[in-house]
């Protein structure tokens, strides 16, 4: 901490989040390792067998490569943090430091989030106006579509950053969380507590309206595919969207579990579980859904390995 005039100002902040893991910290330690590893791999696999495989260069691919490149660094935004936490007893984090490790990995949840709604849009079009597609969604418009997913993604984030870079943090120093992020930071700040509940409405907001676009999309395309006469145009149909579904319903199941909840709180055990959802079992789910489910994904995967 320093000192100024009689103020004493917060310079680091102490993650409190951790006691539930003290009796088993190094057995926690090596199974997120192997969890991140894990993602960090089946990721780059994704991304690789997409872009390695002509076959796949399509819009749909092209937004699933796109996707599996942000997750990696989405986890590395927290999880190197979290594991160096585990086996040390000192556990803190600068001012600095805290507010990079909100501004990364927020922002690139945020562009993941944009994202998956860009991908509901491309599966709407692509089996609602299948005749169309082909001139609705170009590769230009598809490259413009995934690179304004990652700017927004990062430039929306920037005021917010800027103004907790102004506040003033004069008083307790722990964060009761795993890593750095907006509400328990905000509860540390000397000034009126009120603007946690305007962060958590525009949030909210935020969230609602992409599950909105979202879930609309999917009741339209769920109507269009029961259309289907056939049974294997049916199941073909639905084979291509469930992988898109079970990420989309991973994803913001665990987001509206921690950012739906306004005043309501949690036991810190159920807080720190929420939050290792959202940030760790979501992205090492996603390549094992996007591989598993999708046959041409597999022959991709496959002929990356064996040319």
């Amino acid at each position: 901490m320093m000192r100024s005039n009689q103020t004493t100002m917060v310079t680091e902040f102490f993650f409190s989040g951790f006691p539930q893991f003290e009796d088993g910290s190094l057995f926690f330690f090596i199974l997120l390792f192997i969890i991140y590893i894990f993602i960090i791999i089946g990721n780059l696999i994704v991304f690789f067998a997409v872009r390695m495989d002509s076959r796949l260069h399509n819009p749909m691919y092209n937004f699933i490569s796109i996707f599996s490149f942000l997750e990696i660094w989405y986890t590395t935004a927290t999880i190197p943090k979290i594991l160096s936490n585990l086996i040390s007893k000192q556990r803190t984090i600068s001012m600095v430091g805290c507010l990079l490790q909100m501004y990364f990995f927020h922002s690139l949840g945020n562009s993941e989030g944009i994202l998956l709604t860009t991908m509901a849009i491309d599966r709407y079009v692509a089996i609602c106006n299948p005749l169309r597609y082909p001139i609705i969604m170009t590769p230009r418009l598809c490259a413009q579509l995934s690179a304004g997913s990652c700017i927004f993604g990062f430039l929306v984030l920037l005021p917010e950053i800027a103004w907790i870079s102004t506040l003033p943090f004069c008083g307790p120093n722990h964060i009761h969380q795993i890593f750095c992020d907006f509400e328990p930071v905000l509860r540390l700040a000397c000034t009126d507590t009120s603007m946690i509940l305007i962060e958590d409405v525009i949030h909210a907001v935020a969230i609602i309206f992409s599950v909105l676009i979202i879930a609309i999309s999917y009741i339209r395309i769920i109507t269009v595919i029961l259309r289907i006469p056939s049974v294997e145009g049916r199941r073909k149909a639905f084979s291509t969207c469930a992988a898109h579904l079970g990420v989309f319903l991973m994803f913001y199941g665990s987001v509206s579990l921690m950012y739906l909840r306004f005043s309501a709180t949690f036991p810190p055990i159920l807080d720190t579980v929420i939050a290792l959802m959202f940030a760790v079992l979501a992205p090492f789910f996603n390549p094992i859904i996007y591989s598993l489910r999708n046959k041409d994904m597999k022959i991709a995967i496959k002929k990356l390995f064996c040319p």
